[in-house]
């Protein structure tokens, strides 16, 4: 019976040690997704500021590091991922809010 429990006891250590490692990378990964995204969404917010204060010109194309943003006459914001050599790129769209 002891032999039975010593090896329920490191099977349970076991799973509580991979799940630990698997909380941890997870976390580290999301981080540095958000970390990634941060200068991207900083410059949509310069460029939202632009649009409701009249300062953008539309249609509105710019290439910013590795992203295409366009901007339409009615305010939608396309952005294309140009990372890289894929045939298969990744692309978002998000609208401003209209200028008073």
């Amino acid at each position: 019976a002891s032999t039975l429990m010593e090896t329920m006891v490191a099977t349970v250590l076991i799973v509580v040690v991979f799940m630990m490692a698997s909380l941890i990378l997870n976390s580290l990964f999301s981080t540095k997704i958000k970390i990634q995204m941060n200068p991207l969404l900083n410059h949509l917010n310069e460029l939202e500021y632009l649009y409701s204060h009249n300062k953008l010109s539309l249609p509105y194309f710019e290439e910013w590091e590795e992203w295409q943003l366009s901007v339409g006459p009615e305010g939608k914001v396309y952005i294309e991922e140009t990372n890289g050599t894929d045939s298969e790129s990744r692309i978002d769209q998000i609208e401003f809010y209209a200028p008073n």
